[in-house]
């Protein structure tokens, strides 16, 4: 493991929050890619844009909710693990990438207990993946258990896109914070 040094305006660069942001977020996200070898230049750059993107610029770890018309297709959804009426709401997106569905939140909690010995049981308190702390550590993890480092290492920030997001919706913005972060990083 890497070790990391990232400051409050390298962070502020490469996720374009603000500057309180960037201080609340620096020592969870230094903790996370820390622990999931997101230490070099390539990758942290990759993946401080990407969370920068998905949560609007370190502002939210919870789906806005309408419900769009997407999001009312989370009620019901098996591949979710969503059963339970209400579970669509319940288990929105939350985190820095967005964890969503209860089979999801179930997965998370499973993989970060071994991180930490604190680590609640996100099924049953699902409100507790917005917290800075575990909403960097489940990016971090979902970062590795997707293998997106081997993506930045040879700079497909595109796929890294798709697997994060489906598709490449907020592309240009997301590729916008990339070069921000490796400029920042250089």
């Amino acid at each position: 493991m890497s070790t990391m040094m990232l400051t409050t305006s390298q962070l502020q660069a490469a996720t374009g929050c603000m500057p309180e942001r960037a201080a609340l977020w620096l020592p969870h996200i230094v903790r996370a890619c820390t622990l999931y070898d997101i230490t070099s230049p390539r990758r942290l750059a990759a993946f401080l844009a990407q969370i920068g993107h998905e949560s609007g610029r370190l502002r939210y770890t919870r789906e806005i909710w309408g419900p769009t018309p997407a999001q009312a297709r989370y009620e019901g959804r098996a591949d979710l693990g969503n059963k339970m009426p209400g579970d669509g709401k319940r288990f929105m997106g939350r985190g820095l990438v967005q964890i969503t569905g209860r089979f999801n939140y179930r997965v998370v909690t499973a993989a970060l207990r071994p991180v930490s010995s604190r680590c609640p049981d996100f099924e049953q308190q699902p409100e507790a993946l917005e917290q800075p702390e575990w909403a960097a550590l489940s990016a971090s993890w979902y970062w590795s258990s997707r293998d997106l480092s081997a993506l930045a290492d040879v700079g497909d920030f595109e796929r890294i896109t798709r697997k994060i997001n489906g598709g490449v919706n907020g592309q240009a913005d997301r590729v916008a914070l990339y070069s921000a972060a490796l400029g920042a990083l250089a």
